[in-house]
């Protein structure tokens, strides 16, 4: 029974749990004063500075001297997370597979810009993200995001090219901003992507030595320090090669945070091909083992030691030495659920009332779905296999290592296993060679799952010399997408049965500037024959299908949606999730309007010049008004 308060509500402790829900980077710990001793007096609080620079468009000066982490160029990295951009998603049919009914995606671009265009439509809506950052090895790419300018010339890029046209650097060791250029690369990235976990959500992210520690403090300011789950540890080497200088690297580090840890349900550990084989039983509940009721423990534990009558009325105890894995009562449960197995046998841990071996040794039935307990921060290669399978899978697939280091599907599978259901929402924002694709695929395939994939690479340029370049792939983000072709191919080959309905389809959307023109120009910055240009607002070389995704995006409807061509009146119009959309961008009658406004979709979109005439125009509100005044309508 609950107490009455008996006092008003503590609004300062709500306020509190408020701001630091919105910005668990403002929570911080401060000194509020001294003790008679003069000990300081530190209390959790609220970092002004933080909040202040989370609602400016600036960088906002202030104390530094608190308990933090922080590096050069932090606050431009926040703003960087902040600002805004104008770009949009661009369909492309040609390279992407079944794209009318496929419910994955596979976005190029900088995987920055394309989580801002994704956060609102996904906002809250995926399950598991999982990625592969650069290492900062010295050797590796990372992002070459400039801090150097105010909020509009950095949004702009100021051109940081190399000469394939990769908008990256590399990050040398010998570097003075060695750490802070991978700092701020890393940070905005996963302050958007958080956005996007589902409350029940959480976020896997393969990390070396070199930035472990880094990471572990940016995710403990952006995911909050509570919502910490495990510092996974592979073992994924089997220790051979080179001789290294000091120790052989066997091993390789995934971080796990959850959205909010009190929301998300428990882990368990993907039980091997070896344990499930132990389940060779089948009744009316499920598949199982038997398990020996007695076993081996030195506890003597009384209450776990008591006679059991078997179907012959004879009775049997645990010899000396051995228990019951239940008490009395539990055990009697088990028995009428019928979960109890009593077999004759001449060998076994029970003896009868005489003392002598029992004629009688009696099991417990261990169904598969109770047999998977919480994983171990440890993953065995025994269960995953070792980081060769990676590139082994890759040779296997396309007959040459067109791509190096990438992760395995096992590995993937194994944390797909642990950290979602199998109907969900996975993206990988640094896909690489898309093993977290080809892993979701093998999954639904064996399982029978509805899991989907949102797979986002820069399409960074493959070296002339390289074993890509030389397979004819120009890009990495053509590496992806052939190996989710092939991937899915064999798995439909090797399980015709359980892949019969298996979605190993894509949409292909690619980054790219706004439709809509840029016609914010002052006064002096427009000349005579820019004026004819501003006429349209919608870029000539744009589709109508780029403005329909543009729509999407902006309505917050999942690109991945059911959409269908139709022929209305004489428009051409799309139809999205059956009528929840209709989008027109061809020219329109006053009957074009009145057949859209009879099908009452919950949203119209027009372009502005679509309207035939400017009547159609006037009675374009008065149309809807009448045939279905709940519609909310846009015009571009």
């Amino acid at each position: 029974m609950d107490k009455l308060k008996l006092h008003t509500p503590d609004k300062i402790q709500k306020n509190f749990a408020a701001l630091a829900a919105l910005f668990p980077n403002a929570v911080t710990e401060t000194i509020i004063g001294y003790d008679e001793n003069a000990k300081a007096i530190i209390e959790r609080a609220i970092d002004a500075d933080v909040l202040r620079q989370e609602i400016n468009a600036h960088v906002v000066e202030g104390k530094e001297e608190r308990y933090q982490f922080t590096w050069p160029d932090k606050k431009k990295s926040v703003l960087l997370a902040n600002a805004p951009i104008a770009a949009t998603l661009r369909p492309c049919r040609e390279e992407s597979v079944d794209f009318d009914n496929t419910k994955n995606l596979y976005i190029e671009g900088d995987n920055l810009d394309v989580l801002k265009l994704l956060q609102e439509t996904y906002l809250g809506k995926v399950k598991m993200i999982y990625i592969d950052p650069p290492y900062n090895t010295g050797n590796d790419f990372i992002y070459g995001d400039d801090f150097a300018e105010d909020t509009r010339e950095f949004l702009s890029r100021d051109g940081q090219y190399d000469d394939d046209g990769n908008r990256m650097v590399k990050n040398l060791d010998g570097s003075g901003r060695f750490h802070t250029d991978w700092l701020n690369m890393i940070y905005p990235r996963l302050r958007v992507a958080r956005d996007l976990l589902s409350d029940d959500g959480v976020i896997f992210i393969s990390i070396g030595d070199i930035e472990l520690d880094n990471l572990k403090k940016i995710c403990d300011e952006i995911f909050g320090e509570a919502n910490h789950i495990a510092e996974f540890v592979w073992n994924s080497s089997t220790g051979g090669g080179i001789r290294s200088k000091y120790v052989n690297q066997n091993h390789e580090y995934c971080l796990c945070y959850a959205r909010d840890k009190v929301s998300l349900p428990m882990f368990f550990a993907p039980l091997s091909e070896e344990a499930v084989k132990m389940y060779n039983k089948k009744d009316e509940n499920g598949i199982y083992r038997e398990k020996d009721f007695a076993w081996k423990n030195s506890s003597a534990n009384i209450n776990q030691i008591y006679p059991i009558v078997c179907p012959d009325g004879s009775r049997v105890r645990p010899k000396p030495g051995y228990i019951y894995r239940f008490v009395e009562g539990t055990f009697m449960e088990y028995k009428k659920k019928n979960y109890v197995v009593f077999k004759q046998t001449k060998t076994g841990p029970l003896i009868g009332d005489d003392g002598k071996r029992a004629k009688w040794n009696i099991y417990i039935k261990k169904y598969l779905d109770d047999g998977k307990g919480a994983p171990s921060s440890l993953i065995p290669k025994s269960a995953v296999g070792i980081s060769n399978l990676g590139t082994d899978t890759i040779q296997d697939i396309f007959g040459s290592r067109v791509f190096n280091n990438a992760k395995s599907f096992q590995y993937l599978s194994y944390l797909l296993n642990i950290g979602l259901d199998n109907s969900s929402i996975i993206l990988d924002f640094f896909s690489g060679s898309a093993t977290t694709a080809h892993a979701a695929m093998r999954l639904n395939s064996g399982d029978g799952g509805n899991r989907k994939f949102i797979m986002v690479q820069l399409p960074e340029v493959c070296p002339t010399e390289s074993e890509a370049a030389k397979a004819g792939y120009k890009n990495i983000c053509e590496i992806g997408q052939e190996r989710i072709r092939r991937a899915g191919e064999k798995i439909k080959t090797e399980s015709p049965l359980t892949a019969q309905d298996l979605d190993t389809g894509f949409r292909v959307l690619k980054l790219d500037s706004s439709n809509m023109k840029d016609v914010y120009c002052t006064p002096q910055e427009t000349i005579q024959r820019d004026i004819y240009g501003l006429t349209d607002n919608i870029k000539e070389d744009r589709s109508p299908e780029d403005l329909l995704f543009q729509v999407m995006l902006d309505l917050g409807i999942l690109l991945s949606s059911k959409i269908e061509r139709r022929q209305i009146a004489d428009a051409a119009v799309f139809s999205v999730m059956d009528n929840y959309l209709i989008a027109c961008f061809d020219s329109m009658t006053d009957g074009t309007v009145t057949e859209i406004a009879r099908l009452k979709p919950y949203y119209a979109v027009f372009r502005d010049k679509s309207f035939a005439s400017d009547s159609t125009l006037a009675n374009f509100e008065q149309i809807f008004a009448t045939y279905s005044p709940t519609t909310v309508r846009r015009v571009l």
